[in-house]
């Protein structure tokens, strides 16, 4: 199966700047529960690691100086010590409670920004990503938020800010302590900083593979059936144990990296940084502190160098919340190309005629389809746009709904140029009802409902009667609360494509588009939406694209494109007497479908009179 997702690379440097940019306005936004949720363990953290010990080694010094053991004499000490570690779990709570409710409003918030984005893209965004590699990256977006700010709390913060109260009290005993911590933290950081970066690219690559083994398993379960009916079970399985061996291999490369090259520098740094401690603490012991000295030097010395092994921690969460993070941030840096007006026009009321004037047209920057198309339809004009595959049929369709935008000229409904309208004022006015109708994986009232969700349940009724929905619907499980699966999968195709003309019927909207809407019909149950059809399209413009020529036979007007040209138009009745490109097409049909190509050996038959009504 295609692959999409393996053209991805890492993400580049502006995309893990923009993802910096939005967690950093979640701070912003958040600053209430951020500035007390990140500052208060820090300061819990001050009590537990340096006001404690401080405590004690004062204690110790009194009692080694001769100042008396007893308890009654040090009383005010053990209490001072109880209190500093009360007050600091304290902290320790009222920060976790506050860091809480920023870690769930700031993913509630990106989880909203994050499909807001989505829902911003054009369809070609859709058509060039996995909708499981996707998912992943919007909801890691809006996940790691939490390590992010975790991270900055108790790694970064939780660190530095007693650091920084540490080296004043050493600072009050002896300067040259302070300056042989920092100057061991300093060098330590250099040096490892080289490492560290190094290890960027093989992150990168493993979240790269992580990506195609997301992307690879969503593809193969929304094929199943495909899956299945070829016997590929186990090609597919193969191919996922082979991405997720790479992954496997990624995954071990760059943990092995952190811990045999990044911790294996840092641990004898550390131990000397704690060597050094010692001496200078011995050192001082004979000063005037004396044992105080010794005890406090030693403690903060320890507790200080505990940084050093969280340097490659650190890096790790935040380049690994970073980049997964980019990794959807990467898809917002190439902007839309259909968006809405900056100053968009109000929907002007009227007849809905459609007109397209000098169009031109080409997918993806290739070869021309449409170059200067003309096409007008009056409003309550049903008209049928038949021809040949690639002919441009449903490119048109799409293009009215401005799934895509043109290259040249204009398209206009109601005499308002549609790239004027807002898009969601455009759709609206459209009701559309494609070749491969999509279902949610909702109720089958869900389904309908999803034109018009604040219509009733007797006018979801009679929309679903109207499309005979109701001869099947009425005999499943939970009647119109039945789920109908992932994509309809409990429908069969024809049962879909009545759910989907009742949704075009429920919508009610000027201008309806249908686009083989029942090619996946019976014979019998396409007669019978072929009259709601016809009732559905009573006043409204209506463009029907079909293979079948004798499903739009008695169209207003017939246009017959050809390689995005327009080569006739008429009624059936004027284009069969010209004897032009229709004719030759109706006479190449056998059971009113179009021959494969233009000189299939097929005998002239022309469809049943009785279908063509």
């Amino acid at each position: 199966m295609g692959s999409p997702e393996s053209r991805e690379s890492p993400p580049r440097r502006g995309a893990v700047l923009l993802a910096l940019r939005y967690y950093g306005r979640e701070l912003v936004r958040l600053r209430l529960p951020a500035v007390p949720g990140m500052l208060l363990p820090a300061l819990g953290n001050i009590g537990l690691a340096y006001i404690a010990p401080l405590i004690v080694a004062k204690l110790v010094g009194r009692i080694a100086g001769g100042a008396g053991g007893g308890i009654r004499t040090n009383l005010s000490y053990v209490l001072a010590f109880a209190g500093v570690l009360l007050l600091s779990e304290g902290l320790w709570r009222v920060g976790l409670h506050c860091l809480n409710r920023l870690d769930a409003l700031g993913i509630e918030h990106l989880y909203v920004i994050g499909m807001d984005e989505l829902f911003a893209k054009d369809a070609t965004f859709f058509h060039d990503n996995f909708a499981g590699a996707l998912t992943k990256r919007v909801l890691s977006f809006a996940s790691r938020f939490e390590e992010f700010a975790d991270t900055l709390t108790f790694n970064i913060l939780g660190s530095l800010v007693p650091l920084v109260f540490g080296s004043v009290v050493l600072w009050r005993y002896e300067p040259l302590l302070v300056v042989g911590l920092l100057a061991m933290i300093l060098l330590t950081a250099l040096c490892a900083a080289p490492l560290i970066r190094r290890r960027q690219a093989l992150v990168n690559r493993r979240e790269e593979a992580l990506a195609q083994v997301s992307g690879h398993v969503a593809d193969s379960l929304m094929n199943m059936d495909t899956v299945r009916a070829f016997a590929a079970e186990r090609r597919e399985a193969a191919e996922h144990r082979r991405r997720v061996a790479h992954s496997r291999r990624l995954m071990l490369k760059s943990w092995d990296y952190g811990n045999l090259r990044i911790d294996t520098f840092i641990a004898p740094m550390s131990v000397l940084t704690n060597v050094l401690g010692l001496l200078l603490a011995v050192a001082l012991g004979g000063g005037e502190h004396g044992v105080e000295a010794v005890i406090v030097a030693f403690t903060y010395y320890t507790n200080a160098t505990k940084i050093m092994f969280e340097f490659n921690q650190i890096y790790r969460r935040l380049e690994s919340s970073m980049t997964e993070a980019a990794q959807f941030t990467e898809l917002l840096l190439v902007k839309p190309t259909v968006l809405d007006p900056v100053s968009p026009e109000p929907l002007l009321p009227g007849p809905a005629d459609v007109r397209f004037e000098k169009v031109n047209f080409a997918h993806g920057g290739g070869d021309p389809l449409f170059e200067g198309l003309d096409l007008a339809v009056a409003a309550g004009t049903k008209i049928g746009l038949v021809g040949r595959s690639g002919g441009g049929k449903t490119t048109l369709t799409r293009l009215l709904l401005r799934m895509t935008d043109i290259d040249g000229g204009r398209i206009l409904i109601g005499g308002q140029d549609i790239s004027r309208l807002r898009q969601s004022d455009l759709r609206g006015l459209i009701a559309y009802v494609p070749q491969d109708p999509a279902m949610f994986h909702r109720t089958l009232r869900e389904n309908i409902a999803f034109a018009r969700p604040d219509a009733t349940d007797a006018e979801i009724r009679r929309a679903a009667e109207a499309a005979h929905v109701t001869e099947f619907a009425d005999a499943l499980p939970n009647g119109f609360d039945t789920m109908v699966g992932e994509r309809g999968i409990k429908l069969s195709g024809g049962q879909r494509q009545r759910v989907a003309l009742a949704r075009a019927i429920l919508r009610d909207a000027p201008v309806l588009l249908l686009d083989e809407a029942t090619s996946a019909l019976d014979s019998e149950s396409e007669l019978l939406v072929q009259a709601a059809l016809w009732r559905l399209m009573e006043g409204r413009t209506a463009l029907v694209v079909a293979h079948r020529l004798s499903t739009v036979a008695t169209m207003d007007r017939l246009v017959v494109l050809d390689r995005g040209r327009i080569v006739e138009q008429g009624t059936h009745q004027q284009l069969l007497a010209s004897d032009g490109a229709y004719a030759k097409l109706w006479r190449h049909q056998s059971g009113g479908f179009l021959a494969e190509g233009p000189d299939a050996d097929v005998e002239d038959n022309a469809p049943d009179a009785e279908v063509l009504g």
